[in-house]
Parts: C-alpha cells; structure tokens; sequence
C-alpha cells in the first residue's frame, strides 16, 4: 500500500512515503518538540523524498518507486480508529497547534475540514493552563477514582463566571465530591453516605479573570478550603459517616447530560482556564493532566489565551 507520512518522534520530524516498491523515511535534523513555531516543508519525489526544517537545506533520502497511488482523503493530526497504522509506525495523535497548510501548493481551509475529531482552537497568545470554553468539559480517571477518608484537591482557575462546576467525583447513591462556583465565591461540598457538608470561601468575589490558588481538604471528620492563602473549615457533623465511597470518574469544568453528581449545586459549563491540578490522597500526588483525559468537549488541553486571536489546533 503506497503511502505519505508526517510524523513526530523523538521531537524530530520524520516524512515517510512508500511508492510502491519499499518505503523510505527522511528524519529532519533539529528538533520541534520546544512549544515555538517551525516551518516544515516536505517533498516526495519518483527519486527522493526529502524535509526542510525553518528554511534549512533540506535532509534527504533515495526513494524507488515510479508514482503514489493512493485515496483522495488526507488526514491531520491522526488517523480514524479504523485505520491501520502498523506499516507508517505513527499510532499516536497530534498534540499542537497547525497553521498554513498547504499541498501541492493549494492551501487548505483549516476551518472547513471535510470532518474531524478533538479539534479545537489554538491561540497566538497563551500562557500554561487549559482552556474550557463553557460548552464542555473534561474526563479524567475512567476506571474511577475513590476519595475515602481523606483527599485534597489542588488547582489554580482563571474566570468571569459567577456560578460554574469546577470538579466533581460522584457514586451512584449519594457519596460524592464537589467544587463550584456560586455568587462569586468558591463551595466545597462532600457527602460521606450521612448527608452534605459544604465549606465557603469569604471575601473578593473570584469572577475577575484573575488567577486563584485552591487548595479543597477532606479528613475524616471536618472539611477545609484554602482560597489564595485565606482558609475556611467546618466539622463534620456526621461522625458516623468518615468516608466518600466513591470509584468514579473525575469531571472538570462540568459533566454529562444524565449523569448525577451529588455534591454540586449548579450545573453551568465552566469557561476560563485551569491549570496545576492534582489529587492527593496520603504520599500518591496524582497530576491531572487534560492531555490524556479520556474525553474532552469545548476544552484545549494545553493552551491558555491572553488574547482571542487563535488558530486551528490538533
């Protein structure tokens, strides 16, 4: 099967192609896996096929083969499921940002694909963190994740909203986790099996677009927040009841249509930018990273805006 391919490995750009009579594969020589933009131009010829790197001489390799014969339909980013990707040796997505695509010297329209997948926008201006646009949300932890005892969450979250969900951890029945936004201010609710227990924060209203370092705690037998250095706690009024049994999945920025989360009030989609999240439970630090979320809608994983100037990203 012929075959052209643009790949990334090592954080070296690899273009492979196959003619019909072998493949053959040019490997740039500077690397692109530095967060800047690169200008790559790739070229396959009956004799070579070759790769240009930020206007360097190109780097290139002895190709056989008399022409390509392949489909009509050119992939970005990744392949479908559906596609075999043993012999181009690529199985991974594309985590970036593309821009001025061009083949054969026609310039494709990036905002027009004939379909896509997880692709959403990627800005000129950014800053770390990972950005909701208030129309989704995220994933994370498909096989559950049990709260227990004890548990503290910890994020930085940037926004103008007054009311939104931040995360929320829920059972079936009624043990649960949450953390939203109402009025302006943070609400941490837990449920051990007895009934909620909600700790607030008190003071500047968090909607100012503004970063804010949230520290949630949940012990056995109270409840405590911490809201950029100021702290607020409860007690458990429930001694009997210690324990969140939860093995669920961990939503951000909000959850599915259907799916009941116990401990949280509101249900608007969260829009802003979070970023330094972590779960921990004793000495295990679980680093959330939305980069491997099993499931994202209106959310880009690796990219904040300071600006609404923005690209198509992969």
């Amino acid at each position: 099967m012929d075959f052209i391919v643009l790949r990334m490995t090592g954080g070296r750009l690899v273009l492979s192609a196959d003619l019909g009579r072998g493949p053959a594969s040019c490997t740039s020589s500077g690397t692109v896996n530095d967060g800047e933009w690169h200008m790559v131009i790739g070229e396959v010829s009956r004799r070579s096929v070759s790769l240009s790197l930020d206007g360097r001489t190109p780097d290139s390799v002895f190709i056989k083969g008399n022409q390509l014969d392949v489909e009509d339909r050119l992939f970005l980013g990744g392949l479908p499921h559906t596609h075999s990707t043993r012999r181009i040796n690529a199985s991974s997505s594309f985590s970036g940002c593309v821009r001025s695509v061009s083949l054969n010297g026609a310039m494709l329209d990036l905002s027009s694909p004939a379909s896509q997948h997880d692709v959403t926008s990627c800005f000129t201006n950014d800053q770390t963190g990972s950005y909701f646009n208030g129309s989704g949300y995220a994933a994370l932890m498909r096989d559950g994740y049990k709260v227990g005892s004890d548990v503290s969450v910890a994020f930085e979250f940037r926004t103008s909203q007054s009311e939104a969900v931040l995360l929320g951890i829920s059972s079936a029945k009624v043990d649960a986790i949450g953390l939203e936004l109402i009025h302006g201010q943070v609400v941490f609710n837990v449920n051990n099996g007895a009934g909620r227990v909600s700790v607030r924060s008190i003071g500047p209203l968090l909607c100012d677009g503004l970063w804010h370092h949230l520290v949630a705690k949940k012990t056995k037998h109270s409840l405590s927040l911490s809201v950029d250095g100021r702290s607020y706690s409860t007690p458990n009024p429930y001694p009997q009841s210690t324990s969140a049994e939860t093995n669920n999945p961990v939503y951000l920025g909000g959850f599915p249509v259907g799916v009941k989360q116990n401990c949280l009030s509101v249900s608007s989609r969260f829009s802003g930018c979070l970023r330094k999240l972590h779960l921990i439970k004793s000495h295990l630090n679980d680093a959330l990273e939305l980069s491997s979320a099993h499931f994202l809608l209106g959310v880009t994983p690796n990219s904040c805006p300071v600006a609404k100037q923005h690209v198509a990203q992969l």
